[in-house]
């Protein structure tokens, strides 16, 4: 099915076909923008609001703070909630999946509260415009061009495992220098797929209209846009974030 979504033919689609395919991507943007909203929300508060913050960190014994329970948790589940999500599609009703996207958010925030205690807030705001310049223009790209990105899409999945392994690898080696190009072939690679996304997404709305998964694909194209932009975001505070002193 992935492989016909891919090959369609978009010139030879009728007006009618390009609003419904347009409705699944507007559905995909819309609940991504929520998402956003959840998980920026969860991580100011758990990182300004001193009750929150305690939550995530523990005093050790020579004054300084060491990551709670909670904190690690917090640092696993959002992997969890996307295997559940990806893996029992099918058996999830629209409202669990809909919970557990939310939800998803939500933990994803409170995880990403620690980079308000590494960055400075101003290049932490500065990174996140640049991110959603950056996201908006490829999604733009995405949707307007007559170009199949479905050969583009599986080069760039191949490199998203490529790099995977590389963190794994360089958690044990704590290279910079490694750590740096892994940055910049993040970025290149999600800046990619967000275009490659969006053409997958609406080319789905062709095909999804009248099936039983249709509200559902809406809130798993927001998952994989969601995604893509905070995985852009994550790469680009690496490369050019301002540390804290």
């Amino acid at each position: 099915m992935e492989n016909n979504l891919r090959s369609t033919n978009l010139d030879e689609l009728d007006l009618s076909t390009v609003v419904t395919g347009n409705r699944l991507l507007r559905t995909s943007f819309t609940w991504m923008a929520v998402a956003m909203l959840l998980t920026t929300a969860a991580a100011v508060v758990f990182a300004f609001v001193p009750g929150f913050s305690q939550i995530l960190q523990v005093p050790t014994e020579d004054g300084g703070f060491r990551p709670s329970t909670f904190a690690y948790l917090v640092m696993f589940a959002p992997l969890i909630f996307v295997l559940v999500m990806s893996f029992a599609l099918n058996k999830l009703s629209y409202a669990a999946l809909l919970g557990l996207f939310i939800a998803y958010a939500i933990v994803n925030g409170i995880a990403f509260s620690s980079i308000f205690f590494v960055y400075k807030l101003g290049s932490i705001v500065k990174v996140f415009l640049s991110t959603s310049a950056l996201f908006a223009v490829m999604a733009i790209a995405g949707y307007t061009t007559k170009t199949d990105l479905s050969k583009l899409g599986t080069l760039l999945k191949i490199g998203l495992i490529g790099i995977v392994i590389a963190m794994l690898i360089n958690f044990f080696m704590h290279s910079a220098q490694v750590d740096y190009i892994i940055s910049v072939l993040g970025v290149i690679i999600f800046t990619g797929l967000t275009a490659y996304d969006v053409q997958k997404i609406k080319a789905m709305g062709y095909q999804a209209e009248g099936s039983s998964l249709s509200s559902k694909l809406g809130i798993m194209g927001a998952l994989t846009l969601y995604l893509d932009f905070i995985n852009l975001f994550l790469f680009l505070l690496r490369l050019f974030g301002g540390k804290k002193d």
